[in-house]
């Protein structure tokens, strides 16, 4: 694990898998951070480079007053693939993660080989949904947000196990002023007429618990790029790769055969 030094921002990432590997780089969700992936990347074939990263206000990383745009969260995955000296990435993002992957496909398409957009929009709630949740966070912090956002993550049977648990500490552990800064970034992004312009390999991944993105909203965003393939897991919650990881990973692994990322005999 490492600390890249961007100027303005220091971004705590982890290289995982093939030095030499196509790269592949993961985007997570609001409220967790670069540990999202933790059971998902040990499903994935071998001849990956796997970068993973804690975005602005997450995990590890630097957590500058907010509020933040889509556009500085953009520009921060950007300058650390940069940095890393990645090209031909395939990135992957799933909720706020895969608005960041939307708008870095859109910004930067000479870096990316391919998309998959997880349990994402290219518009996801209301301005006035997202400023309530503001109110709430400046009000009572996070901790009054976690039942509800469980719920929405997550089916019944997994958040009554005491896998839900690491989840929900994940999720009140996070920096207040990182999670009010990227709550500000969702509420103030829409994606659609730009997403439709994109032109490159698109998976979209749906879960059919999931509360906060649901498949059709998914499928909906997915549908503006011609050629886009659309996977739904049954019985997956929001993070769908935490709760069916093989399921996940077997979607994934296909699509970077299908796009020539990795060989077909991997």
């Amino acid at each position: 694990m490492y600390m890249a030094d961007l100027g303005d921002i220091r971004l705590h990432y982890r290289l995982d898998g093939d030095p030499a590997g196509a790269p592949v780089v993961f985007a997570h969700a609001l409220g967790t951070d670069l540990r999202l992936w933790d059971d998902l990347i040990q499903h994935l074939p071998a001849g990956l480079r796997i970068l993973r990263a804690d975005m602005r206000g997450h995990g590890l990383s630097d957590a500058p007053t907010g509020p933040y745009a889509m556009g500085t969260l953009v520009r921060d995955l950007e300058r650390l693939i940069e940095h890393l000296g990645l090209r031909q990435v395939v990135v992957v993002g799933l909720s706020i993660g895969g608005m960041i992957a939307q708008g870095l496909a859109v910004k930067r398409p000479d870096l990316l080989r391919g998309l998959v957009l997880s349990n994402t929009a290219a518009k996801i709630g209301t301005a006035g949904s997202w400023q309530e949740r503001l109110a709430t966070l400046k009000a009572g912090g996070i901790e009054p947000l976690a039942g509800p956002t469980l719920e929405r993550w997550f089916a019944p049977a997994f958040r009554a196990s005491p896998a839900a648990l690491r989840w929900r500490h994940m999720l009140t552990r996070t920096p207040l002023a990182g999670y009010m800064g990227c709550a500000a970034a969702i509420g103030g992004t829409d994606f659609y007429t730009p997403v439709s312009g994109l032109r490159l390999p698109v998976l979209g991944i749906a879960g059919t618990e999931d509360g906060s993105t649901p498949p059709d909203l998914v499928r909906e965003t997915v549908a503006l790029v011609p050629g886009s393939r659309f996977a739904l897991i049954r019985g997956a919650g929001h993070l769908a790769c935490v709760d069916q990881p093989v399921t996940y990973a077997e979607h994934l692994s296909g699509f970077l055969r299908e796009i020539g990322h990795i060989s077909s005999d991997v």
